[in-house]
Parts: C-alpha cells; sequence; structure tokens
C-alpha cells in the first residue's frame, strides 16, 4: 500500500539501549495516525542506528520517501558527554561575565565538580557592564580577546548580571559583537539565549553549551547525512528538552537544550497516543510513566498536553543548571530490577538491574531473578520470555515481589500529583508490562496502543514555542493585566518562530512578585503551537542591535589581560567521602582555633539551611565563596567566646535583601564594605572577632568571608544572634535584652550594596530594608559592635558547630543509606530526645503562600502516613524531609520549593534561654510576633550545643 498523505513526520528517539522510530500522519482527521514503528538497537555511531531504525519503518509503512514533510529526532549524545567527562568531545571554554563590582566571589566554574573544571575550565575574566558608554569596556575585552588567542582557546561563554532582561542595553550581543571582531574564529555563547534568571546556574549552563559546540556541530552533521543516505530531501529537526522543534543550525548553537529530551518526548508522545485512542485532546492533568530496564521515570503532563517544568534549579553531573527542564522523579525499578529476599523475609526490588541484559533473567534462561519474572509467572506478559522456566518460584514470593512493585509505583506516583485527587497514568516504555492494572490514587491506568514507541511518537509531533522570562512594573497595572500582555508576547515570539497562529497556545504562565519591593513581578511564559511547515526562524536573538564602535578602541594593539584564574592550581579528581572516612573525620584546631577545611563549610552549610527552618535565604554562594578562598590557600578560623579577648567588641551582622535578586547578584563585597565602614565610623581600634546575625540559611556562613584572611583575617565567634532564622533584623537577641525602646542595642549599623554606596543608620529594620530597596535590594548590614560581657548574655553560643553537626549527620546519613533514619539521627546529633524530637511525618497536601509586608507567608498542610506508605531508603532515591524546614534527599528547602506531594517530617527543637527565660523575649521571637495568640510550651529542656573546638582540641 502507498500512503500518499503530505502532512508525515518521522520521529526517532536515540536511547541508550535502542533507538526508536515511528511513521505519523498529522493529516487533519488521519484514520490511523501511526502508520509504523520499530525498535532497533542502539549502534555506537549512533547514525548507523537511527539509518536502520527509519530505513525499517519506511519499509513497513509503504510510503512515498518524498512524502515526508521533516524528519524529528530526539538524543541523548550531547548529555552523555558530559556524564561520561569524554574529553573528546569536550572544549576548555573561557569566560567573560559583565558583572561591574558584583559577584566576584563566586566566579564561573566555583560550583563544578574538579573533573569537570579540569576539562573546561579556561581563562576567566571580569568586565564592567554598558558596553554601549565609550570605549574603554570595548579595549578592555579586546585585551581579554588577546589573552584567549594566545591560551589557544576556541569558545567563550559570555554571562551578564540580569541579561535576559537587558532588552535596551543588550551588553551580552555587544560584548559578543567585539569578541567576533577579534576572534572570528572563535565559538561564542551567550547566557541569556540560554537560560533564565539566576546567574550562576545560567552561566554554568552556557558554560556547559560551549564546551559542546563542536560536537554538536559534527553530530548534527552525522544525523544530516542519515536522512541524505536514505534519500529523505526533507528538513532535518532536533527535539528540545521544553518538547519543541529545533533546527540543526538551533542545535548546533544550543546542544544543551536536548537535554532531557528523552523524558519529554516520552510524555508529548503519551499525551499524542491517549487523545488518539479518546478521538480527541484530552486536557487532563495525568502522569506519565515510563518504565525502562533499570529505571522508572515519572513526569506530569498538564492538560496543555506539556510536561510540567521542574523547579528554578536543579543538578546535572555535578553542576547547578536553571534552564528548562521536565520535572521526572526517576527510581530504581525497571523490566530488569534483581529481586532479593532478606534474611526476615522481606522481598526487595532493585536498584541494581540487569539492565539491557534481560536474557540474563530466569524467564529467558538466566540465573537473575527479576522484576520481569514476576510478571511472566503471573501470567500478565504473553509473549516475553518463557513462563515454564520460572514455574518453580514460590506464588507467595512472587505475590510479594508484585506487592513491592505495587508500592514502589503507588509511592512514586504520590510524590508526583499535584492534589489529593485520583489522576489517570498512562504507561509507556517497554517495562511497562510490570505495572498492575489498578494502583493506588489512580482513576485509572492507560496502556494506549504504541505505547512501547511513545518516545519517537513525541518526537515526530513536536511543535514550536516561544518564551518569555522578564521583570515588569506593576504599579500602574495589575498583575492580571500585565501577565496578559506577556503572554501576548509569547505567542507572537512563537508564531514568528514558525508556529501555526490559529492553535498557538499559552502553555505554562507564573507570576513572582519580587519580596521587599511594591510595583515589580517577574513573569514566565511560554506559549506553543504547531508547526507551519514553513522555514523555522530560530527563536534566540541573533542581531547584535546597535555595533559598538571598534575604530577609537583598535588604534592600537591589545595587549593580553590577565585571567582571574591564571594562579588557581585544583586537583583534576574529586574527592570521594565514604562513611568510614566521615567517621574517621578530625576538624583541625590550633591554639583552641578551628581552622576550617572544606568539607567543614559543607556541613556547615547543609546545616545552616537545615537551622533556617524555610528562611534565611540559600547558603549556596556563600559556601562556594569561603571554599574558594580555602582552595586559594586562605585561612578561615573559628573560636569560643570564651577565647575573645575581653577588651575587644565583636561585629555581627549579613546580608539583606530579596532571594530573586540575590539569585542575579551573587555574594561580594557588600558585607566586607559594611564591616570595614562601620569600624571606619565608629573609630574602632578593638574589633577582635565577628559574628553570624543569624545561623540560619546564607547569613550563617557569610561572615566566615568576611572573617578570612583574605579579607580582615578576624576568627568568627561559634554563635549567633538568633539560634535560627528569623525574618526581621529587630528578632535579634541583642534586641531582648535592650533596656529600651529604640533599637539601641542594634544601633549604629551600616549597610553598603558592594558598588560603593553605603549609608550608616540610627534607625534600624524598616528604613534598613527601604534603603535596600533603593540600593538594588540586595545588601550587606553590620550591626553595633558587642562587648564580650553583652555577648555573653544575648549570644546563643556554639550554633556554628551545631550546624556542622547537623550537616556531618546528614552526609553520614547518605553515605549509609540510612536516610529513612534521619529524623532520630538529627535528634542525636542535636543533644537527644530531652531537647528535640520528631513531631510526626507525612506528606504536604497543601500550599498557600502570599507577600505580606514585604515577607512570604502562607501555610502548608501535612498529612500523616499509613505504614504500608512508608518505604524503604536508597541512597540513589532517596525520601523528601522536613526539619521546620523541607528537605530533599536529606538538604532543607527553602519555602519557594514546598509543594504537594514531597514526604517530609516535622522535628521540633527547644528554643534557646535567650528567647524564653523573659517576657520581652517572647514577645520578640515567639509566636505572638508572628500574630499568634498561643502560649509558648516548650517540647523539652534546652541543651547548649557542643563545642566542636572543645571536642576535638
Amino acid at each position: 500500500m502507498t500512503v500518499t498523505h503530505k502532512a508525515l513526520r518521522i520521529g526517532v528517539d536515540v536511547g541508550g539501549t535502542n533507538t526508536d522510530a515511528v511513521i505519523l500522519d498529522l493529516t487533519h482527521d488521519a484514520p490511523s495516525p501511526v502508520l509504523a514503528s520499530h525498535k532497533a538497537q542502539t549502534t555506537p555511531d549512533v547514525t548507523e542506528g537511527i539509518q536502520n531504525a527509519v530505513e525499517a519503518v519506511l519499509t513497513k509503512s509503504g510510503v512515498d520517501r518524498t512524502r515526508i514533510q521533516a524528519v524529528a529526532i530526539g538524543t541523548t549524545s550531547f548529555v552523555n558527554s558530559l556524564v561520561e567527562r569524554n574529553a573528546d568531545k569536550l572544549e576548555r571554554v573561557a569566560v567573560i561575565r559583565l558583572c561591574g563590582p558584583h559577584s566576584r566571589l563566586c566566579p564561573p566554574f566555583v560550583s563544578f565538580p574538579y573533573e569537570l573544571r579540569a576539562i573546561l575550565e579556561g581563562p576567566v575574566f571580569f568586565a564592567r557592564g554598558g558596553l554601549q558608554v565609550d570605549g574603554r569596556e570595548i579595549s578592555t575585552i579586546r585585551g581579554f580577546c588577546a589573552e584567549i588567542k594566545r591560551q589557544g582557546v576556541r569558545t567563550v561563554a559570555v554571562s551578564s548580571i540580569y541579561a535576559p532582561i537587558d532588552h535596551e542595553f543588550r551588553q551580552e550581543e555587544q560584548a559578543r559583537a567585539v569578541i567576533r571582531a577579534e576572534l572570528p574564529d572563535v565559538k561564542v555563547t551567550i547566557s541569556k539565549e540560554i537560560a533564565n534568571i539566576g546567574i550562576l546556574q545560567r552561566e554554568n549552563a552556557t558554560v556547559l553549551n560551549a564546551a559542546l559546540l563542536s560536537f554538536a556541530k559534527a553530530t548534527v552533521a552525522g544525523f544530516q547525512a542519515s536522512t541524505r543516505a536514505l534519500d529523505l530531501a526533507c528538513p532535518l529537526f532536533l527535539t528540545s528538552n521544553d518538547g519543541t522543534l529545533m533546527t540543526c543550525e538551533e542545535a548546533e548553537r544550543f546542544p544543551i537544550k536536548t537535554f532531557s529530551s528523552g523524558p519529554t518526548n516520552s510524555m508529548r508522545g503519551a499525551n499524542f497516543l491517549a487523545s488518539l485512542a479518546s478521538g480527541g485532546l484530552r486536557k487532563e492533568t495525568a502522569l506519565v510513566m515510563d518504565v525502562g530496564g533499570t529505571t522508572t521515570e515519572i513526569g506530569v503532563l498538564l492538560p496543555t498536553g506539556f510536561p510540567r517544568q521542574a523547579g528554578a534549579s536543579h543538578e546535572l553531573c555535578g553542576v547547578s543548571l536553571n534552564f528548562s527542564m521536565p520535572h521526572v522523579h526517576s527510581f530504581g525499578l525497571g523490566g530488569g530490577s534483581r529481586i532479593r529476599v532478606d534474611g526476615d523475609g522481606k522481598v526487595a526490588v532493585g536498584p541494581d538491574s540487569v539492565g539491557y541484559k534481560i536474557t540474563e533473567s530466569l524467564s529467558f534462561g538466566g540465573n537473575t531473578f527479576t522484576a520481569t519474572d514476576v510478571v511472566v509467572a503471573e501470567g500478565r506478559a504473553p509473549g516475553v520470555g518463557d513462563a515454564s522456566l520460572v514455574e518453580h518460584l514460590d506464588p507467595d514470593l512472587v505475590e510479594a515481589a508484585q506487592a513491592r512493585i505495587r508500592v514502589m509505583m503507588e509511592l512514586a506516583i504520590d510524590s508526583m500529583k499535584t492534589s489529593t485527587q485520583d489522576v489517570p497514568v498512562y504507561l509507556v516504555g517497554g517495562g511497562a508490562i510490570l505495572a498492575p492494572d489498578t494502583l493506588k490514587g489512580v482513576s485509572k491506568v492507560h496502556r494506549f496502543p504504541f505505547y512501547d514507541a511513545a518516545n519517537a511518537v513525541g518526537a515526530a509531533c513536536a511543535q514550536i514555542s516561544g518564551i518569555v522570562d522578564t521583570f515588569e512594573d506593576t504599579s500602574t497595572r495589575s498583575i492580571a493585566q500585565v501577565r496578559k500582555i506577556v503572554e501576548q508576547r509569547a505567542i507572537d515570539k512563537a508564531v514568528a518562530a514558525g508556529a501555526n497562529p490559529d492553535d498557538c497556545k499559552i502553555v505554562e504562565s507564573e507570576a513572582m512578585p519580587i519580596a521587599y519591593t511594591t510595583g515589580r513581578c517577574r513573569f514566565y511564559v511560554k506559549a506553543a503551537g504547531e508547526w507551519t511547515a514553513a522555514p523555522i526562524v530560530s527563536g534566540a536573538v541573533e542581531a547584535d542591535g546597535k555595533s559598538p564602535d571598534l575604530n577609537e578602541a583598535r588604534k592600537s594593539t591589545a595587549t593580553p589581560s590577565a585571567a582571574f584564574n591564571q594562579k588557581l592550581v585544583l586537583p583534576t579528581k574529586d574527592i570521594t567521602w565514604n562513611a568510614a572516612d566521615i567517621l574517621a573525620y578530625t576538624p583541625t584546631i590550633k591554639s583552641g582555633e578551628w581552622v576550617l577545611s572544606e568539607i567543614d563549610v559543607e556541613w556547615m552549610a547543609t546545616g545552616c539551611y537545615i537551622l533556617g527552618c524555610g528562611g534565611g535565604g540559600s547558603p549556596e554562594s556563600k559556601f562556594l565563596a569561603v571554599r574558594e578562598i580555602i582552595r586559594e590557600g586562605g585561612t578561615v578560623r573559628v573560636i569560643d567566646l570564651s577565647a575573645m579577648e575581653p577588651d575587644g567588641v565583636l561585629i555581627w551582622g549579613g546580608g539583606i535583601g530579596s532571594p530573586e535578586v540575590s539569585a542575579e547578584r551573587l555574594v561580594n563585597e557588600e558585607y566586607n564594605e559594611a564591616v570595614v565602614e562601620l569600624i571606619d565610623f565608629m573609630k574602632l581600634r578593638n574589633c577582635v572577632a565577628l559574628a553570624a546575625l543569624e545561623i540560619g540559611g546564607g547569613n550563617g556562613m557569610i561572615n566566615l568571608v568576611t572573617g578570612s584572611s583574605k579579607y580582615l583575617d578576624l576568627p568568627v565567634v561559634d554563635g549567633d544572634f538568633m539560634g535560627r532564622a528569623y525574618p526581621t533584623g529587630w528578632q535579634t537577641t541583642p534586641n531582648v535584652y535592650d533596656t529600651g525602646d529604640k533599637g539601641e542595642m542594634l544601633l549604629p549599623c551600616a549597610m553598603s550594596s558592594g558598588d560603593g554606596s553605603v549609608t550608616h543608620y540610627l534607625d534600624t529594620d524598616a528604613v534598613l530594608r527601604a534603603a535596600c530597596v533603593e540600593m538594588g535590594t540586595h545588601a550587606g548590614a553590620a550591626e553595633r559592635p558587642l562587648t564580650k560581657a553583652e555577648c555573653e548574655l544575648s549570644m546563643v553560643k556554639n550554633t556554628v558547630s551545631q550546624a556542622w553537626r547537623l550537616g556531618k549527620a546528614v552526609a553520614l546519613a547518605k553515605k549509609q543509606a540510612n536516610l529513612g533514619n534521619l529524623g532520630s539521627i538529627l535528634v542525636d546529633s542535636l543533644g537527644g530526645s530531652s531537647t528535640a524530637q520528631v513531631l510526626f511525618s507525612g506528606k504536604i497536601t497543601e500550599v498557600s503562600r502570599r507577600i505580606y509586608k514585604g515577607h512570604t507567608i502562607g501555610e502548608v498542610i501535612i498529612q500523616a502516613l499509613a505504614a504500608d506508605e512508608e518505604e524503604d531508603e536508597d541512597p540513589d532515591h532517596p525520601r523528601q524531609h522536613f526539619e521546620g524546614t523541607m528537605m530533599r534527599s536529606g538538604y532543607a528547602l527553602g519555602t519557594p520549593d514546598y509543594k504537594y506531594g514531597l514526604r517530609v517530617l516535622v522535628l521540633g527543637i527547644t528554643a534557646a534561654p535567650q528567647w524564653t527565660e523573659t517576657q520581652r523575649g517572647l514577645d520578640i521571637g515567639g509566636l505572638k510576633a508572628f500574630g499568634y495568640d498561643m502560649p509558648y510550651v516548650p517540647i523539652g529542656t534546652y541543651v547548649k550545643p557542643m563545642s566542636v573546638i572543645q571536642e576535638y582540641s
């Protein structure tokens, strides 16, 4: 039979084991849209596997090759080169960050693992922004180019603070123009074309993209050769991680946008197959469960037909990123999962697997009992294996294994649900035979025709998108009104790129008010529509706009500029810590001072976020800054309060501002400048130490930067003035012991924005926050110096040690695969059950939040878990937790990350006596301060944290 329909597309998905191909007839009202499908083995040269799969579906369908409208390929080739640390496919990258005086304490590559950094890190440069002003910055960039040429680096990544919303000055575009003029053969990637707000993660993604450019060009050329060899003259596309099409030219420029295209294709394909089965778009929220040989991946398919996106930040190959990715939960269950029985008769399924070697299963004549054997023994997989080879299995064992598989699926499904209502589940993938026909929390389990080729179907039906991520003024219009304007911009962008204007619609729209400010809101909007078959216009902004005037700047030869990282020597191998290493580790104590190591500050950062109770901001950038100082040979010291010189004074403080702004303006000199300014303002000659305003969140770490040998070379006292994180500056223990009502214990203070703008205050909090907004909603604040006697009275002592112990406990629990007992482990690290308790465990069933007086407030509802919902812990697929703050994989989450379905535990810790021994302390820091008319009832007796210095001296 010869099919003559015009709208025929071939979809290909290149997986690690198999390469799937389908041919779809996308003509309106086509009676049988899926014309043929085929599964071929993925070959070392992926182009050979693609040719085999495509040739097979062309033969099966008998279609005229001239009728093929397009070929769309989904591939893991690019991400695999990073996972494998393949130096043959990756290039060194020079990075130019346009940041002015900001964000320099977290330089490019600072969060990369050593092994990846050793392959990718090229010269790093910092430059002023505003390249349109005059020729000085152009000359600076030319000097960078001369050094890049001298080092033989062939790719450059450019990042700029607030680049995604820089539509006026277009600083990154102008920097690119200068680089291209100086280095015509060098490839340039700018960050605004890669990812969204959050400079460190966006810059990381830009670096990874730049490193892949040469390999991407060669790979895409191979794909193009495959289609030519098949006599296909149609356009070739690759699929992106948001389920939309990329031209070959776009894929060559943005290979990173293909990451996670596999799960996205599976979900988009499941949506297409579901629509076929129901005779039209289902427009329902469903879970798509893709069961493979080793793992199962679950994603949320929205009524728009697109997957729910992951949170603002995620990790790949140990690198923190923030570009668009589908929210996928992966757990160790697949057709090849090994099944074992322990000494107590308990059945375990996975996470280890025979993988693609399925013939090792009993039902295929092998010697390994796998999940596939369970369904074959139950008679639920006709045509798979040989049922006679598993007849000897104990029926009770088979039933117990199937029950465990069911529980694993139900737990994973519930963690991904967006509400308590039952939802449909669309099964895809070759391992979908493992799923029973009914599951708790599921309205219906669907296995649509061609479910095992859903990933290739998703590639074939991919659409065209337009994305807008912007900050907008909402002072004269409502958020809803501005949102509509931004949504239309996204639709216009998609249509300009080739989407059909008749069906282009909004598939994602989010408005995020900016804390501490009024009249400003961030909008993230995505629109998508069917491809019109017209030539696709790149969605990225390629034009450089007004080109900079190079004539004046180029009158002289550019002199190579020294790279920021030219003297930095780092190891080339990452250090892997096991449980024995953690148990054997001893902190370095010299003459009563704790000299911090990298692992010390890593554990502190984990503990600080736990003590933040969901607030305080992420400690990540502060931790990275301290770690970099230590790697450069600097010294960071901590002392007990008892070791502080009796005639000296201590300065305390931290950062102030909006988390949204801090994501772009990373930690730099703002707090350092504030401390120095306060010392100068008060003409202090006896400042002998520093301390944290609050131990919770990033402020628990920032004084370690300022006190390091790189800056003031002052020790940081083991303690703070909150014992956790509070939202306001007046909720500090020195204020509890203030004899007046004017905040004398907090004043004077100094605040700096890090760019030379410094102010001093004799009033606090409300005035500070107003000034912080004027400083760009990101500043450092140093508070009134305190004497040793005042600290003895008001400081919550040894909280740095407490944070360290919490972080160590989490690290050990992970390495011992003991996260299931993390609650009791943390209780022990806090001093035992007399001072801390696990109050209850459960899952989050509802979250609400709103902005009130500049702060985010809201409610979290947690529902207790039934006994059969408890899950054994696996170190690679751990459960989430809540310690007054939520934790993922044992690590805390800030309040913006709270969401339905997280499994949590609630840990109560007895408050320090500075808060509880007086009525003023309870009024400032207790329930009444948050608007709750409830009495304070302690859960136990306060136990002072043990000093690390005293323990290990």
